[in-house]
């Protein structure tokens, strides 16, 4: 290296490494420690073997902290030169895959063996978590699901499973859109599928609690709408002995039986919200319809205090208290 100062040129001592890697220039990241003229090159490829290009490659020395990096061309070479005698550590990596590191040994005098290095795509929820577009899908998915455009929903999304098919969670959705729709045949074996997923992928359903419990739930929905009641309080019974603290659980089982007129029923699950959560003003109001419905005034009106005074801003205060002084009335 010549370095000019006013029209002399002086030489600077010391010896100036090069590297490079196919694909991409090689960067020196950290410093010049354990540099020499040794070289390590390779293929990166998918699972089924076709090259991946422009996959992140970084060589960094165990002796060290020096580290050169770059990326692959389009036929999934690279080659990184200027290295040190001793271990090396390379690692892939490139977004939608899984990283992968070897070490290597390298020699600055005779010729290092190629390195093939195969990445694994990842799928499931850690491919989702980093897909924006799937993620815009499911969200648009659910927000047709809440306007009730279930058919839209169904579309949105059955376009994420085909890309997500390993996501079974999704089958909830489907489910509870055709449940929505009345098609309690289609909605039946999605939720049942849920639990079969569950089971395979887990062993036991408590290890996917929420899933199991949205599942035997909509189950249980299912029977109700069938008469079957038995087979409901069976599905709700086993989907509040997997979570046996969840509140909403329980709150959705006794709206579900009051919608269909299981007086008892209902007051059983509501009650049982109640004692796993006894500041939740919900329940309550739910408990003081369904105590009117029953003419059990008494039961009523004190469900009905009791949810104004948990939640005395809620917009349904104004109207309580108004059923609150008919009762009264209807009492005199």
């Amino acid at each position: 290296m010549r370095l000019k100062i006013r029209n002399k040129t002086i030489l600077w001592p010391g010896l100036v490494l090069g590297f490079f890697l196919l694909g991409g220039l090689g960067v020196l990241t950290a410093a010049q420690e354990n540099l020499g003229k040794g070289r390590v090159s390779g293929t990166v490829l998918d699972e089924s073997g076709a090259p991946l290009e422009g996959v992140q490659i970084v060589v960094q020395s165990l002796r060290s902290k020096t580290s050169l990096d770059g990326k692959s061309d389009k036929k999934g070479r690279f080659a990184v030169a200027g290295l040190g005698s001793g271990m090396w550590r390379i690692t892939a990596s490139k977004d939608g895959f899984t990283s992968l590191s070897v070490d290597q040994d390298v020699s600055q005098i005779a010729a290092n063996p190629p390195i093939e290095l195969t990445l694994k795509k990842v799928t499931g929820m850690a491919a989702f978590s980093s897909d924006k577009d799937a993620q815009k899908l499911f969200d648009q998915g659910n927000v047709l699901l809440n306007q009730d455009n279930y058919d839209e929903a169904l579309t949105a999304f059955e376009q994420f499973l085909a890309k997500y098919p390993e996501i079974y969670q999704v089958h909830l959705n489907i489910g509870t859109c055709y449940l929505k729709k009345g098609d309690l045949d289609k909605a039946e074996g999605e939720f049942k599928l849920v639990l079969d997923k569950v089971m395979a992928a887990q062993g036991d359903y408590k290890k996917d609690a929420a899933s199991s419990v949205r599942a035997l739930s909509g189950l249980g929905e299912i029977a109700v709408r069938k008469g079957d009641f038995e087979t409901a309080k069976k599905n709700f019974s086993q989907a509040l002995e997997i979570s046996p603290q969840d509140q909403v659980a329980a709150y959705n089982v006794g709206e579900i039986f009051f919608s269909n007129q299981q007086i008892d029923e209902a007051i059983k699950y509501l009650e049982l919200a109640t004692q796993i959560k006894k500041d939740w003003s919900k329940p309550y109001l739910r408990l003081g319809y369904v105590y009117l419905n029953k003419g059990d005034f008494t039961k009523s009106l004190e469900c009905f205090n009791r949810f104004i005074e948990l939640d005395p801003s809620s917009p349904d205060v104004p109207q309580v208290k108004n059923i609150i002084d008919t009762i009264e009335k209807m009492k005199k």
